[in-house]
């Protein structure tokens, strides 16, 4: 695995933002983080944290849910991106793929593929090229190719939606919530053609994701995000090896397990933030 770290050339910079929906409610409060280039970063936290909204703040897709970054800046390769509309971040090399694993159901899984490769102008034999190389990471749908994307599995339909993210050349993905509502053994697969890209090809990942134990263990870096904050940051086998991350987000304490929902936030927020 690569040793992606802080120390390496930073792809993507994200300082200090704020984010309000609606002009009212506050829900990112001074997020600050560091994805380098060719590294695997992990975004991770419990449902509600903040973490959907960071990877939409750099994505620039805040605006159709009424959102907007008030304080703070996000720098991709050095540049403000924060006035670029998504398509225009596309074609600079940044993709986000989306939770839930949007598909155009009546369209089938190739085509699903190819609309991923509407903002390229290199030519239809580099995009079959690709279109075979997703196949080749993606050999199950290779299979479904033909049928329709709303009638295959939870998990081919992630896959669709990573591989039509890819079909458009993405120098970094942003990938919410890869592992909602898969079975563990899909969750491993996903994250095994995570690695593999990231290895492989070089593309850059930062992956928001409520499985803290696989993410950890496949990541290079993470970052836990708690009501809008970040409140811990690290070296991904630092992380796993933190008692604190142990007994809140993986379920172990020198005690045994313990349920995240038995400890109250303040008590988490206070040893962490002391």
């Amino acid at each position: 695995m690569l040793d992606a770290g802080h120390t390496d050339e930073a792809l993507l910079e994200v300082n200090n933002i704020e984010v309000i929906y609606n002009h009212v409610i506050l829900v990112l409060k001074g997020v600050s983080l560091s994805v380098p280039k060719g590294g695997i970063t992990a975004l991770l936290g419990g449902n509600g944290a903040g973490k959907t909204t960071t990877l939409k703040a750099i994505s620039n897709l805040l605006r159709s849910e009424r959102g907007d970054v008030t304080k703070g800046s996000i720098e991709y390769r050095g540049n403000n991106i924060q006035d670029l509309d998504p398509a225009d971040l596309v074609k600079n090399g940044v993709i986000q793929v989306m939770e839930g694993r949007h598909c155009f159901e009546h369209l089938t899984v190739e085509e699903n593929l190819l609309t991923g490769a509407y903002t390229r102008t290199d030519g239809k034999a580099n995009i079959q090229a690709d279109l075979e190389k997703v196949y080749a990471y993606f050999p199950r749908l290779k299979e479904r190719r033909k049928s329709q994307a709303g009638y295959t599995s939870g998990g081919e339909q992630q896959m669709v939606a990573m591989g039509r993210g890819l079909m458009s050349k993405p120098e970094m993905i942003l990938l919410d919530e890869p592992s909602m509502g898969l079975a563990p053994q899909l969750v491993e697969e996903i994250f095994t053609i995570v690695k593999n890209l990231n290895e492989q090809e070089g593309v850059t990942f930062l992956l928001a994701e409520q499985n803290t134990n696989v993410a950890l263990r496949f990541a290079n870096y993470g970052y836990i995000l708690e009501s809008g904050r970040v409140v811990m940051d690290g070296p991904a086998d630092e992380l796993r090896e933190n008692p604190d991350v142990k007994e809140f987000y993986l379920g172990m304490s020198d005690e045994g397990r313990k349920s995240f929902r038995d400890v109250r936030s303040y008590r988490r927020r206070k040893r962490w933030l002391s």
